[in-house]
């Protein structure tokens, strides 16, 4: 393996973690809908950073999922996931960890089904 792949591979752990942490979040009654989410999206930005890292590809330190998938398409990597739609994750990045507002702008099963889409095609670009 070459240290970009290993990077990859790092980075696609770190994306099950947060995945794990998601899903594990969301059985929990008296945890928020926004909390759970925080890890849907942190585990899509590391996996959108996966692919990138493994084509070497250099990015901006960000939690913006729309700008990083568009870098992808512009470097020719299309994401199973449109940027507009990786949008909907974004404000549960930083904006809602600080409101105390649990307003689900998404359903559970759009976000599940985003992550597990987005996992199985990292998965299959990182080898």
């Amino acid at each position: 393996m070459t240290p970009a792949s290993d990077e990859a591979q790092r980075f696609l752990q770190l994306a099950d973690d947060d995945a794990a942490a998601f899903r594990g979040l969301l059985k929990l009654p008296e945890v928020k809908f926004r909390l759970a989410c925080f890890h849907a999206q942190q585990s899509v930005e590391k996996l959108l950073k996966a692919v990138m890292i493994f084509h070497g590809m250099e990015y901006q330190r960000t939690h913006d999922l729309h700008s990083l998938a568009s870098l992808l398409i512009k470097h020719g990597i299309t994401p199973p996931c449109s940027p507009e739609e990786l949008t909907r994750l974004n404000p549960f990045a930083v904006t809602f960890r600080y409101d105390d507002t649990d307003i689900p702008l998404i359903p559970v099963a759009v976000v599940e089904n985003m992550v597990d889409t987005m996992r199985r095609w990292a998965g299959e670009v990182v080898r």
